[in-house]
């Protein structure tokens, strides 16, 4: 029987510490690696990237809580391609949603209903029943996925040293159907992961604050982070932070304004005239939230690839 058919947070049979959490001495010593803050800046260019590249996608997942219900999906359809169980519907995406407590039966359709106006879901076949109806992810949307897991496995390497890019290359479709679930499993059972700090927070909960706070994180010079308060940032203007994010001027004021209320941010000079910058909480917030994944897929993936080495058909 197939351990992540349920996607339940009970019980994590690839969670670091069996509830998806790390040592925090493991995060810190990650965090401390000399070339951290280059591999961070890479990652969150590589999500302005997909942004780019997807708009539609990336605005549908810019959300925590989208993006952990789009993890429970994508899990549940690679299930289903080495099992053979039932595909994905509508039902059991608001079933994922209720057990694993990612959102409301309503939140969990409204997510249903726009993936498939938006062709990140397709339906299998016609007429297509609005509950029952089986869907896959479009291929469009899969697509996307083996540059987000190369990019990751890139800043692996880079930081731990190894080969799990070259790794995940040789055969990245059929690497994702494995690694995924697990990956996804982990996230969904990581208290840290769902739920991220207050500066985090106020960026990737709602609204589609997550390509604000990349593109913040992606205009910090790596070379000069330290132990300051305070780390600046490219950026000068608010609008022009929402046109490179795609969204409105009075949603990116309102996003900022509130961080700026908890000192997230600031203006290093005339507000709204000059430098904006991060402190060093949102730095650090983003940072763990960052290594973190990395780690939880380091360990994923270490874990596949062992299994892989052995009985394929184990993994599941």
């Amino acid at each position: 029987m197939c351990r992540l058919c349920n996607l339940s947070i009970a019980v994590s049979p690839f969670a670091i510490h069996g509830d998806g959490t790390a040592p925090r001495r493991d995060v810190d010593r990650l965090i401390a690696t000399e070339m951290f803050p280059h591999a961070l800046q890479q990652l969150a260019y590589s999500f302005i990237a997909v942004h780019e590249a997807s708009p539609i996608l990336a605005e549908l997942l810019a959300t925590q809580q989208r993006w952990l219900l789009y993890q429970a999906a994508l899990a549940h359809h690679f299930w289903s391609v080495h099992t053979g169980g039932p595909k994905l519907t509508r039902l059991t995406l608001v079933h994922l949603a209720l057990q694993n407590g990612l959102s409301s039966r309503n939140t969990a359709n409204s997510f249903f209903a726009e993936a498939l106006r938006r062709d990140i879901i397709s339906p299998i076949g016609a007429p297509h029943d609005d509950d029952t109806g089986e869907v896959v992810p479009s291929s469009a949307a899969l697509s996307l996925l083996p540059n987000w897991y190369q990019v990751h496995f890139e800043v692996l390497d880079r930081l731990l040293g190894g080969d799990r890019r070259d790794w995940f290359l040789g055969a990245p479709e059929h690497l994702l159907t494995f690694v995924q679930p697990h990956f996804a499993y982990a996230l969904l059972s990581s208290p840290d992961i769902r739920a991220p700090g207050p500066l985090y927070t106020i960026f990737t909960w709602a609204d589609a604050g997550g390509l604000l706070m990349d593109r913040l994180i992606a205009g910090i010079d790596p070379d000069s982070v330290g132990e300051q308060d305070r780390h600046l940032t490219d950026i000068s203007a608010v609008t022009h932070l929402a046109r490179a994010s795609g969204l409105s001027r009075a949603h990116t004021s309102r996003k900022l304004s509130a961080a700026e209320v908890i000192g997230g941010i600031g203006w290093s000079g005339r507000r709204g005239r000059s430098a904006l910058w991060v402190s060093r909480g949102f730095y650090e917030e983003y940072a763990m939230a960052q290594a973190l994944k990395l780690l939880i897929l380091n360990h994923v993936s270490s874990r596949v690839r062992a299994l892989l080495g052995s009985s394929p058909g184990t993994i599941l």
